[in-house]
């Protein structure tokens, strides 16, 4: 579906507006809308993006954000917030508290939920209090959201646009979204941001000289894939499945799974392990598993590893196998 409506608009030679088509970001809406429960949004709450690393990793120099400011991440996270966060030549805090900031204002906070790494949902009380502990001091907030739609286990993710969450009001919210595992385009790099129009158009401003659009044919094959809810229930049912077999090979070896409520990924350890994660990188490398290390997402990590279950069923099973 995703690629017929690629294929159709390839012949598309001439500029895309960084804005976008207005109904890409329609199509955004609705879904939102439609999967997520969220209300108000308008297409001038949205705005493209090409893939949403690029955004995270921007988002603070085309803000202004830079000298003597401060932003915040989660203290378990995607390396790309800090990447960010030294672009931009601003301080940076990796934190799960908000009394740890003390008196200052950050000038950005992010927050992952559900997380990479550790596929923890954040619930709806906690972010509910983010959000008015930034409106408060005029923090602008900036939810990742990219695995909303890989939820597995009690508590579900919820959208920061929610208006359980946020009161109705996108006021000083964002969230930023990708096509890249819900509907498995990761090659397609199609991403978006959605939430306060006024931050919106100052992401705009920025953006529309630096030539950063998405493609005219990406946008409408991203219309395609928001507006089919099938290709993402046979997706979720696959890798539901390969998820349950793997955490249960995990468990009969005597490791331990934390969180991983949601997202793509097991967060694991093992009670009895020595030394930190590279012990247990090399323990699952000896049986020709490949893992990622806990510490490449911050020191709390330094006892667990993540291990991804985007691998074909195959290769699935074949872990599985070496693993019980």
């Amino acid at each position: 579906m995703a690629q017929k409506a690629l294929a159709a608009a390839a012949d598309n030679p001439g500029y895309p507006t960084t804005l976008g088509l207005p109904e890409s970001r329609q199509a955004v809406v609705d879904w939102l809308g439609r999967r997520h429960g969220v209300t108000g949004l308008g297409i001038d709450g949205v705005l493209p993006l090409i893939g949403s690393k690029e955004f995270i990793a921007s988002a603070a120099v085309h803000l202004g954000i830079g000298a003597g400011d401060l932003v915040v991440w989660p203290r378990l996270a995607y390396p790309t917030y800090e990447v960010g966060t030294a672009l931009a030549g601003a301080r940076g805090l990796a934190t799960d508290s908000l009394t740890a900031i003390g008196p200052e204002t950050p000038a950005l906070m992010w927050i992952n939920s559900p997380s990479n790494p550790t596929g923890k949902v954040l619930p709806i009380d906690h972010l509910r209090k983010v959000v008015e502990w930034c409106r408060e001091r005029g923090t602008l907030l900036i939810s990742d959201e990219c695995y909303l739609e890989c939820s597995w286990e009690e508590p579900r993710p919820v959208s920061l646009l929610h208006p359980d969450v946020c009161g109705g009001s996108h006021e000083g919210i964002l969230t930023v979204h990708s096509l890249s595992k819900r509907s498995n385009l990761a090659g397609y790099r199609c991403a978006f941001v959605a939430g306060d129009p006024k931050v919106v158009a100052e992401l705009l401003a920025v953006r529309k000289n630096l030539g950063l659009q998405m493609p005219g044919p990406q946008q409408l094959a991203m219309i395609a894939a928001l507006d089919d809810d099938a290709h993402v229930l046979e997706q979720h049912a696959r890798y539901a499945a390969r998820r349950a077999k793997l955490k249960e090979a995990l468990l009969s070896a005597g490791f331990r799974v934390d969180d991983s409520e949601a997202s793509l990924y097991l967060w694991t350890t093992r009670d009895d392990a020595d030394g930190d994660c590279w012990d247990l990188v090399s323990w699952f490398a000896d049986r020709g598993i490949l893992v990622a290390p806990g510490s490449f997402y911050g020191p709390a990590g330094q006892r667990h590893v993540r291990i991804a279950f985007t691998a074909t069923d195959e290769r699935v099973d074949a872990a599985v196998a070496r693993l019980t």
